[in-house]
C-alpha cells in the first residue's frame, strides 16, 4: 500500500473550503471535474457509514463505484472527511481531507491518499507512483477556493 500526505494553506475561510467537500455535486466538480455523478445510496444520520454511488469519467470511459464515508466531523475550527472506495476491482483507495481554521481568512488543508493494489501485477506499477497527483489536487483546491472567494466577496 502507498500513502501520500501533503498540506496547503488556503486564503479563504474554512467553511468556504469545506463547501467543495461536503456540498453539492456542482461544488465537488469544481475541484474534481471528472466526477460526473454522486448519488446517495444509503445516508446515515451520523454521516459515517453513508454510501454514494459515484461515476468518474476517465477519457471516454466512465467508472462507477460506491464511495463509503469512513470518518466525518464538522466543527467550527476543524473538519474531517475520510472516504473509501474500490476502483475497477484493482485498487482500494482512501482519501482523507482534514481542514483546520488558521484564522477567519485562512484554512490549512491536509490531504492524505492511500492506494492499495488488489492485483499482483498492479503492485509493480505502484513502485513508480509519486505524490504528484496529491500536490496537483491541493493546488487545484487552493486556486479554485481563492479565486471563487475573491470573486464572491461583497
Amino acid at each position: 500500500m502507498k500513502q501520500w500526505s501533503r498540506e496547503i494553506e488556503i486564503n479563504t475561510p474554512i467553511e468556504h473550503v469545506w463547501s467543495y467537500l461536503d456540498g453539492s455535486l456542482e461544488q465537488m466538480q469544481k475541484i474534481m471535474p471528472q466526477v460526473v455523478e454522486n448519488k446517495p445510496v444509503n445516508i446515515t444520520k451520523e454521516v459515517v457509514g453513508s454510501i454514494y454511488r459515484q461515476k468518474y469519467k476517465e477519457g471516454k470511459r466512465i467508472e462507477e463505484y460506491d464511495v463509503h464515508t469512513l470518518e466525518y466531523s464538522n466543527h467550527p475550527n476543524d473538519k474531517k472527511l475520510k472516504i473509501g472506495f474500490t476502483l475497477a476491482n484493482i485498487f482500494e483507495i482512501t482519501a482523507l481531507y482534514e481542514l483546520h481554521r488558521v484564522n477567519d481568512q485562512k484554512t490549512m488543508l491536509r490531504y492524505t491518499a492511500t492506494n492499495k493494489a488488489l492485483k499482483w501485477f498492479v503492485k509493480l506499477f505502484m513502485l513508480f507512483s509519486t505524490e504528484k497527483v496529491v500536490v496537483k489536487f491541493l493546488e487545484k483546491v487552493k486556486n479554485v477556493a481563492e479565486s471563487e472567494y475573491v470573486s464572491n466577496r461583497p
